[in-house]
């Protein structure tokens, strides 16, 4: 087993992907829990770390600028590589002038800077993207995503917990960051050492043709709906489980708050490791769909741990068990989600397109939290963790309808393009896009509104419901068109 994973890592482009996976993975923290726990060693309010929680915001709405970066090309090092060492010098850069400030004296500033670096940081995460697309092959993009998957992992444990224990213990909170940006530099070598992938497909000439282009290749293609579903859906039971784990492990079971801390902080992390990596090694001897069916599954029948934890009495051997199973199988499904991505994208745009369809795969992580502690409240622990087996299975039922596409486009390296129903392609799409609109002023209206300004709260309702039921309703108008188009389609297409 071992011999296989020094194998995976000795593979042609794996240094650089680990290197430019770690660069990715660094800032995250250092804008999020690192920096709230510096305001909260400085007696900084509440109200202000909760408010600073929306710096991440960036990371949510980068596909608004990833256009630029598949239109326009840096005078040095070609598209991809040009524009990661613009952001990881910037990044440097900023990281290391936090380092100057102090949150109880200068909070605004250290604000400012905390949303240039989440900018870049979600910028690098971009380009990054887009560069495992352009640069690997078919066959070598499920080991691509394990390697990219460790580093990016390490970086968080690094900026993370080592981070807060260094503040603490050694070095203080402005030399931690100082070193934290002096950790991005073998990033910056990795860029200069890295190929720029070798592309036939032109990069757009315009930057209307950049924002819109990559939408109409999208939605002109075979299932494209479905697949958007798809996407949404295939580790949603995986967002559930792991939205009320911590929360469950405390109060459901019992534990205390140290031992779930870490357990979940160090054999989670290593069950994750491996299971990026012994999946990356899989992917090599199967198709992309066998890949993403068989993980798929494991990942749902990896939940039935905890149902086991909710109905049996408290042990800690079993509690890590159970997590260690949990993210084992969860890191296996995203090393395939991640190729499944790259599979899906066009390389003339892929920053585009990647952009957009992680962005899409965060819906379910971000919005399951309020309907998973509804459920719990209303059903108890048991029923929930049996729910969230039951709501993996509309994902891996998506994926055996769109089998037929995943296979050709794996296969042939181009997307099968859709022949019907084209004005009720395009009535769906209108309707997606005046939702996605009116979910925007919303969003703009409510910032506003905790920020201080005066925004009617019932606009704001009617805004919300609106925009969800024509986004919802444009959705299922075009997968059954997907689904529709797939019966009437000869089976010789495949």
């Amino acid at each position: 087993m071992l011999h296989r994973f020094f194998t995976l890592v000795r593979q042609p482009y794996s240094l650089s992907l680990l290197l430019l996976g770690f660069a990715s993975g660094l800032p995250l923290a250092l804008t999020s829990g690192t920096l709230q726990a510096w305001m909260t060693v400085a007696n900084v309010d509440l109200k202000t770390i909760g408010f600073f929680s929306l710096v991440g915001q960036a990371y949510v709405f980068k596909f608004m600028w990833a256009p630029m970066m598949d239109r326009y090309t840096p005078p040095f090092l070609g598209r991809r590589r040009g524009w990661l060492l613009v952001s990881q010098v910037l990044l440097i850069g900023l990281i290391a002038s936090m380092a100057l400030l102090e949150p109880g004296k200068h909070l605004w500033w250290l604000a400012a800077i905390a949303v240039l670096v989440a900018f870049c940081s979600a910028s690098q995460d971009i380009v990054f993207d887009a560069y495992k697309t352009d640069l690997l092959p078919a066959d070598q993009r499920g080991s691509g995503a394990a390697i990219s998957v460790l580093g990016y992992r390490l970086a968080m444990l690094v900026s993370g917990g080592l981070a807060l224990w260094l503040a603490d213990r050694y070095l203080g909170w402005h030399a931690t960051y100082v070193l934290m940006a002096l950790l991005l530099l073998p990033g910056i070598i990795a860029t200069l050492r890295a190929p720029e992938p070798v592309l036939d497909a032109p990069a757009p000439r315009t930057l209307e043709q950049a924002m819109f282009a990559p939408l109409r290749d999208f939605f002109s293609r075979n299932n494209a709906w479905l697949i958007l579903l798809l996407i949404v859906l295939y580790k949603l039971g995986d967002a559930f489980a792991m939205s009320l784990s911590t929360p469950f492990l405390i109060r459901g079971v019992g534990f205390n708050a140290g031992d779930v801390g870490l357990v979940n902080k160090t054999l989670g992390l290593l069950a994750t490791i491996i299971g990026a990596l012994y999946g990356g090694l899989l992917m090599q001897r199967m198709t992309l769909f066998r890949a993403l069916l068989l993980f798929g599954i494991l990942q749902a029948v990896s939940n039935a741990g905890y149902w086991l934890l909710a109905i049996t009495s408290k042990h800690l051997v079993s509690m890590a068990g159970v997590i260690f199973l949990e993210n084992l199988c969860g890191g296996m499904g995203t090393a395939a989600f991640v190729a499944l991505l790259m599979t899906l994208c066009n390389t003339s745009f892929s920053a585009t397109q990647f952009a957009l369809l992680s962005a899409l795969s965060a819906v379910g992580r971000v919005y399951v939290g309020p309907i998973a502690g509804w459920f719990v409240e209303t059903h108890g622990w048991a029923w929930f963790y049996l729910f969230t087996i039951a709501i993996s299975v509309p994902g891996l039922v998506l994926l055996l309808v769109c089998r037929q596409t995943l296979e050709y486009t794996q296969r042939t390296g181009t997307f099968m393009v859709r022949m019907t129903y084209p004005r009720h392609y395009r009535f769906a799409l209108r309707m997606l896009a005046a939702g996605c609109a009116l979910l925007f002023i919303w969003l703009t209206l409510t910032i506003a509104h905790a920020l201080g300004a005066n925004a009617v709260e019932t606009i704001n309702d009617n805004l919300l419901m609106l925009g969800g039921i024509l986004v919802i309703s444009g959705a299922l108008l075009g997968s059954v068109l997907d689904y529709l188009s797939l019966r009437n389609s000869p089976s010789s297409e495949a």
